[in-house]
Protein backbone atom coordinates (compact mmCIF):
# COMPACT_ATOMS: atom_id res chain seq x y z
CA UNK A 1 0.00 0.00 0.00
CA UNK A 2 1.56 3.30 -0.59
CA UNK A 3 2.12 5.87 1.78
CA UNK A 4 -0.64 8.43 0.67
CA UNK A 5 -3.40 5.61 0.71
CA UNK A 6 -2.25 4.22 4.47
CA UNK A 7 -2.12 7.72 5.75
CA UNK A 8 -5.66 8.42 4.58
CA UNK A 9 -6.83 5.08 5.81
CA UNK A 10 -5.30 5.32 9.33
CA UNK A 11 -6.87 9.36 9.38
CA UNK A 12 -10.32 7.63 8.30
CA UNK A 13 -9.68 4.64 11.17
CA UNK A 14 -8.98 7.45 13.91
CA UNK A 15 -12.28 8.97 12.96
CA UNK A 16 -13.61 6.52 13.65
CA UNK A 17 -12.09 5.39 16.87
CA UNK A 18 -12.93 9.05 18.07
CA UNK A 19 -16.54 8.56 16.96
CA UNK A 20 -16.46 5.52 19.30
CA UNK A 21 -14.81 6.47 21.82
CA UNK A 22 -17.06 10.12 21.92
CA UNK A 23 -19.78 7.23 21.88
CA UNK A 24 -18.51 5.47 24.65
CA UNK A 25 -17.66 8.66 27.41
CA UNK A 26 -20.09 11.03 26.49
CA UNK A 27 -23.40 9.29 26.90
CA UNK A 28 -24.52 8.06 30.39
CA UNK A 29 -24.53 4.50 29.51
CA UNK A 30 -24.69 3.87 33.40
CA UNK A 31 -21.71 1.11 32.54
CA UNK A 32 -19.46 -0.49 34.75
CA UNK A 33 -16.12 1.97 35.92
CA UNK A 34 -13.99 -0.65 34.68
CA UNK A 35 -15.65 -0.62 30.97
CA UNK A 36 -16.32 3.09 30.82
CA UNK A 37 -12.66 3.98 32.16
CA UNK A 38 -10.70 1.20 30.54
CA UNK A 39 -12.50 1.47 27.42
CA UNK A 40 -11.61 4.64 26.80
CA UNK A 41 -8.23 4.30 27.28
CA UNK A 42 -8.07 1.51 24.96
CA UNK A 43 -9.66 3.48 22.30
CA UNK A 44 -7.92 6.57 23.10
CA UNK A 45 -4.51 4.59 22.88
CA UNK A 46 -5.62 2.58 19.33
CA UNK A 47 -6.80 6.81 18.58
CA UNK A 48 -3.09 7.92 19.20
CA UNK A 49 -1.63 5.42 17.11
CA UNK A 50 -3.99 6.20 14.30
CA UNK A 51 -2.88 9.28 14.65
CA UNK A 52 0.61 9.08 14.68
CA UNK A 53 0.61 6.90 11.85
CA UNK A 54 -1.52 8.85 9.47
CA UNK A 55 0.83 12.17 10.33
CA UNK A 56 4.44 9.79 10.25
CA UNK A 57 7.55 10.88 8.45
CA UNK A 58 8.04 8.73 5.46
CA UNK A 59 10.82 7.10 7.18
CA UNK A 60 8.81 5.71 9.97
CA UNK A 61 7.28 2.56 9.97
CA UNK A 62 4.46 1.01 11.57
CA UNK A 63 6.87 -0.26 14.68
CA UNK A 64 8.33 3.67 15.55
CA UNK A 65 4.51 4.38 15.09
CA UNK A 66 3.69 2.23 18.10
CA UNK A 67 6.95 3.18 20.01
CA UNK A 68 6.00 7.37 19.55
CA UNK A 69 2.52 6.22 20.16
CA UNK A 70 3.36 4.87 23.22
CA UNK A 71 5.86 7.46 24.38
CA UNK A 72 2.93 10.30 23.47
CA UNK A 73 0.60 8.56 25.97
CA UNK A 74 3.22 8.33 28.45
CA UNK A 75 3.79 12.20 28.46
CA UNK A 76 0.48 12.60 28.24
CA UNK A 77 -0.36 10.64 31.52
CA UNK A 78 2.38 12.07 33.30
CA UNK A 79 1.21 15.72 32.31
CA UNK A 80 -1.40 15.02 35.22
CA UNK A 81 1.13 15.10 37.76
CA UNK A 82 1.51 18.53 36.82
CA UNK A 83 -1.22 21.24 37.81
CA UNK A 84 -1.01 24.47 37.17
CA UNK A 85 -4.72 27.13 37.34
CA UNK A 86 -4.94 27.12 33.47
CA UNK A 87 -4.20 23.24 32.88
CA UNK A 88 -6.61 22.92 35.90
CA UNK A 89 -9.08 24.78 34.53
CA UNK A 90 -9.07 23.00 30.92
CA UNK A 91 -9.15 19.76 32.55
CA UNK A 92 -12.38 20.86 34.09
CA UNK A 93 -14.06 20.48 30.57
CA UNK A 94 -15.15 17.62 29.24
CA UNK A 95 -12.91 18.50 26.01
CA UNK A 96 -10.01 18.50 28.71
CA UNK A 97 -11.14 15.29 30.68
CA UNK A 98 -11.16 13.67 27.04
CA UNK A 99 -8.05 14.96 26.19
CA UNK A 100 -6.04 14.90 28.96
CA UNK A 101 -7.77 13.31 31.87
CA UNK A 102 -7.58 14.24 35.36
CA UNK A 103 -5.90 11.49 37.47
CA UNK A 104 -2.67 9.72 36.78
CA UNK A 105 -2.88 5.76 37.15
CA UNK A 106 -0.36 3.41 35.91
CA UNK A 107 -3.15 1.19 35.09
CA UNK A 108 -3.78 3.91 32.32
CA UNK A 109 -0.75 3.52 30.26
CA UNK A 110 -1.76 -0.50 30.29
CA UNK A 111 -5.06 0.55 28.41
CA UNK A 112 -3.33 2.82 26.01
CA UNK A 113 -0.69 0.38 25.50
CA UNK A 114 -3.62 -2.10 24.51
CA UNK A 115 -5.31 -0.19 22.28
CA UNK A 116 -1.76 0.46 20.13
CA UNK A 117 -1.24 -2.88 19.71
CA UNK A 118 -4.25 -4.18 19.36
CA UNK A 119 -4.39 -1.09 16.14
CA UNK A 120 -1.11 -1.85 15.81
CA UNK A 121 -2.11 -5.37 14.79
CA UNK A 122 -4.77 -4.60 12.48
CA UNK A 123 -3.09 -2.42 10.60
CA UNK A 124 -0.03 -4.72 10.19
CA UNK A 125 -3.12 -6.92 8.60
CA UNK A 126 -4.66 -4.51 6.60
CA UNK A 127 -1.35 -3.50 5.29
CA UNK A 128 0.07 -7.25 4.41
CA UNK A 129 -3.93 -8.14 3.22
CA UNK A 130 -3.60 -4.72 0.87
CA UNK A 131 -0.04 -6.11 -0.15
CA UNK A 132 -1.27 -9.76 -1.51
CA UNK A 133 -4.71 -7.90 -3.55
CA UNK A 134 -2.16 -5.80 -5.52
CA UNK A 135 0.15 -8.90 -6.23
CA UNK A 136 -0.83 -10.40 -10.18
CA UNK A 137 -2.42 -13.41 -10.03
Amino acid sequence: MDLPLARAAHLGLAAAVIGLGLLLRVPAWNLPLAVHHYGGGILWGAMLFLLVAALRPAGWGLRTCMIAAFFGAGLIEASRLVHTPALDAFRATLPGQLLLGTLFSPWNLCAYAVGIAVAAALAVSFHRDRRRAALPA
